[in-house]
């Protein structure tokens, strides 16, 4: 059964918040921007693609339910990452 998305479609669509996440990561490292602000600035980005997902002309909801999910664990890890540091898992 063929929805209408090449495969060409699918690979974008798994690369485009993997390379935004590896360039945030990327650039925090090089500014040495505070470990918080760098997963706040990925769960924002996760939530980006999660909505814009959710709103293509064939929906991927797994995939905007995964980067969701992810964007929530970003989300706590940053609020971790900012009360305290030492707790910090990483």
């Amino acid at each position: 059964m063929h929805n209408g998305i090449d495969l060409d479609v699918y690979f974008e669509i798994i690369i485009y918040p993997v390379a935004a996440l590896f360039i945030i990561e990327m650039v925090s490292r090089a500014a040495k921007i505070p470990n918080w602000i760098k997963l706040l600035t990925q769960g924002v980005s996760c939530v980006g693609f999660g909505t814009a997902y959710l709103f293509m002309h064939v929906a991927h909801w797994l995939t905007a339910g995964v980067l969701l999910a992810l964007a929530f664990a970003l989300f706590y890890q940053a609020k971790v990452s900012k009360l305290n540091p030492q707790k910090a898992l990483y």
